[in-house]
């Protein structure tokens, strides 16, 4: 069980501590797993809409251009053939879904292997619960800026959805604001450092038990 202290958002420590899952935070980390999880993850964010036009599809008339003997040339049936210019194309794109299918288990243990990396390397922070009263992007930086000396793709990781948290952090680059339920590998391993909130703690361990 790993213990880390409670910090407040000056950045000092508020005397408490939380623990720590070993079932969560310090697995031997599994990297196919991760590398999986992470390939999926990208793989459904793609649209797979591109399409380009074969030479069936290709507007244009069908009449030969030339007669077929006696040009001294190649035979040639219509203006639409790929080796013209303004013709089909040979074994284009067409509009197809990237996403593949990945078991749950696997995923559990990729998201438990990169939290695992993140805990080893002690990139993980747990802030007390906090909330601000309205949208201010200014507090938000100096929140960030007590905590680690670089904003650099810092994720917040809240018990719950915090409107004013997620639209003051919406305009810094290098932070972001997602739900404990809602983090992902990818966010995982992307983020140089995972601010949790002490509440999100407990909501996290309780998805894997679930």
């Amino acid at each position: 069980m790993m213990e880390i202290a409670v910090l407040n958002i000056e950045g000092k420590e508020t005397g408490r501590k939380v623990n720590l899952n070993d079932s969560v935070f310090g697995i031997e980390p599994n990297d196919h797993a991760i590398y999986l999880d992470a390939k999926q993850y990208m793989a459904n964010q793609r649209q797979g809409t591109h399409k380009s036009k074969e030479r069936g599809e290709v507007s244009g008339s069908t009449r030969k251009l030339k007669r077929q003997k006696g040009t001294g040339t190649a035979r040639a049936g219509s203006i639409k053939n790929p080796l013209f210019r303004g013709g089909g194309r040979v074994f284009g794109p067409k509009p197809r879904n990237y996403g593949f299918k990945l078991n749950k288990k696997m995923k559990q243990l990729a998201r438990k292997s990169a939290l695992s990396y993140k805990a080893s390397n002690n990139k993980i922070i747990v802030l007390e619960d906090f909330s601000l009263e309205v949208p201010k992007t200014k507090e938000m930086i100096r929140i960030s800026n007590n905590l680690v000396n670089e904003n650099k793709n810092l994720l917040f990781v809240l018990a719950e959805r915090n409107k004013n948290v997620y639209l003051s952090s919406r305009n810094i680059q290098g932070v972001e604001v997602i739900n404990a339920t809602e983090l992902t590998t990818y966010d995982i391993m992307k983020a140089s450092t995972l601010i949790f909130a002490e509440s999100a703690i407990d909501v996290l361990q309780a998805t894997f038990e679930n």
